[in-house]
């Protein structure tokens, strides 16, 4: 904190502003006026960024709260910036030199968070540079300090065939600023107002009437304002709700969330949602194909009976006709949260359309974590052709399937009824794909696998100073444990004085799988015939 000659004070309790000459310095007024020992009117903003020096006190004396012990700082009203209206934004961006850099910036992010170039106005091309505006379709002013509309009519008179807008990281608060923005583009479709600290109050509701897509991610929304602000997008078909610190969904009047029509995609990730019964809120949306969940608390997931829906939707009078939960969804997002149970992973058969889904980093799909290999979700997910963003093909789907069945053929001692409790597919497998139990035959030597206990194996040199080596294609019995597979790999490539780790390499998966209990027999890993094994060196 330094002294400065004396300045008007023109910031108000709650303001947004940033620092000036750096627009991604971004804050809230949280104190105007005398700080003891200092002369002048000081300005207290408490920091997005957290990059502050305390935490509203100074000297002992209280003049604001701070979001935590060093995001506050005081600053002279010179030094800061109540920033500037969207049509000298896009005259700022769009009509000045701009960087390489900055050009690299210039994107509106889609429904999926993809990437989506905006249009760039070349100088050489016109003399009029600000009429080159009206050609606008995309445009993106992400943290460039717009904190107003501006004059309405100017916006609509110089862009008016804007359909994509990019607005985050700036100053705007006011939902009626959102709502004059929108009135004044007839075209726009596409609304991004990520990193824009939005106002609880939703006084002056915006009118989004022709809005589908729409990305509210880290801007303080909640589940009731969302309820409220639903009203005004009848045609909304993508909502992003990302880093919101939602925990709960909060229907208007019933327990289901009603409307959003024609809802699409609906983004929750980096949240707090730790019950699935929230989830389930959801389900009757009746459009929704893609739900975001990544990244919050889930530590289960189950699909709602008849009998469990009936009663979840007892009692509320409002309550529209209930339809099969989730009865559109294909693609369902679940990485990054605590589900550890298999019952959840069995669960995602019971959803009628579901096809795509995440499940990475979760205990329940991380084998380093005590969880199961994709091989075994793939056989447990019938339905599933898109898992861990990775395809599986008809071959993978064939040779995880049969794997499995092996897998549990080797492990299981139980009644047929523990046995469908716990692999439900199992039985069904082992018919579809004509799998036997083995059976000895007994001979001069005793007792001896059949013929067809023989897997052939392709055993493949990666290991640095192994050298070139080619493949090798072997038949191994089933019982062949991880350490005498590593002996015979000596024996086969002709390697000496070289310790050796072995790793399955699985077609969809994009590591392959370490195979470190060396008394772990092939069939018992689910190793199935024509696997690929990766013979490589211990570092």
């Amino acid at each position: 904190m330094q002294e400065s000659s004396e300045s008007k004070p023109d910031f108000r309790i709650g303001q947004r502003v940033h620092s000036s000459g750096d627009p991604c310095r971004i804050g809230t007024v949280r104190y105007v006026g005398p700080v003891q020992g200092y002369s002048g009117t000081w300005v207290g903003v408490d920091w997005d960024n957290g990059e502050g020096k305390h935490d509203g006190t100074i000297n002992g004396v209280r003049y604001f709260q701070a979001r935590s012990e060093r995001s506050g700082s005081f600053v002279r009203s010179q030094n800061l910036s109540s920033g500037i209206s969207l049509l000298q934004a896009l005259q700022l961006r769009y009509r000045g030199d701009t960087t390489k850099e900055e050009e690299d910036e210039m994107y509106v992010l889609s429904a999926s968070n993809k990437r989506v170039n905006v249009q760039l106005v070349g100088k050489d091309k016109i003399q009029d540079k600000l009429s080159r505006l009206e050609e606008l379709t995309s445009a993106s002013v992400s943290y460039l300090g717009v904190s107003s509309p501006g004059v309405p009519c100017d916006i609509s008179t110089n862009v008016p065939n804007l359909k994509e807008l990019d607005l985050t990281g700036n100053l705007i608060s006011e939902w009626k600023d959102v709502s004059t923005i929108c009135e004044q583009l007839a075209d726009l479709f596409a609304l991004n107002l990520s990193y824009n600290l939005m106002a609880h109050d939703m006084v002056g509701l915006p009118h989004l009437k022709r809005i589908r897509i729409l990305v509210l991610n880290n801007i303080g929304i909640n589940w009731t304002q969302v309820e409220i602000l639903k009203q005004s997008l009848p045609e909304i078909e993508e909502l992003h709700l990302m880093g919101n610190k939602i925990s709960t969904i909060e229907p208007a009047s019933s327990f289901a969330v009603q409307g959003f029509d024609y809802l699409r995609l609906l983004n929750l990730e980096d949240n707090c949602i730790a019950d699935w019964n929230e989830i389930l809120k959801l389900s009757q949306l009746r459009s929704l194909e893609q739900l975001h969940l990544s990244n919050n608390s889930l530590i289960r997931v189950f699909y709602p009976d008849d009998g469990m829906m009936h009663e979840l939707l007892n009692g509320y009078d409002s309550c529209e006709e209930s339809h099969k939960p989730f009865q559109n969804l294909r693609c369902l997002l679940l990485g990054g949260n605590n589900i550890e149970d298999l019952a959840s992973i069995d669960s995602l058969n019971s959803f009628p359309q579901l096809v795509d889904i995440r499940l990475s980093e979760n205990p329940v799909a991380d084998p380093g974590q005590g969880g199961i290999p994709r091989f075994v979700l793939v056989a447990r997910l019938a339905k599933v052709e898109m898992l861990n963003g990775s395809e599986v093909s008809s071959r993978e789907r064939k040779e995880s399937e049969i794997r499995y069945v092996r897998l549990v053929m080797s492990k299981m001692q139980g009644n047929s009824k523990e046995l469908q409790w716990l692999h439900p597919r199992f039985a069904e497998l082992k018919v579809f794909h004509g799998i036997e139990d083995e059976k000895p035959l007994v001979g001069a030597a005793g007792p001896q696998k059949m013929a067809s206990g023989l897997l052939s194996i392709t055993l493949k040199c990666v290991g640095a100073s192994i050298g070139e080596k080619p493949s090798l294609t072997k038949k191994l019995p089933g019982a062949t444990t991880v350490g005498k597979l590593k002996i015979l790999c000596e024996s086969f490539f002709k390697l000496k004085s070289i310790k050796l780790k072995l790793f399955l390499q699985e077609e969809g998966s994009p590591l392959p799988m370490l195979l470190d209990d060396e008394m772990a027999t092939l069939t018992d890993l689910g190793i199935g015939n024509e696997s690929t094994i990766l013979v490589d060196e211990e570092s």
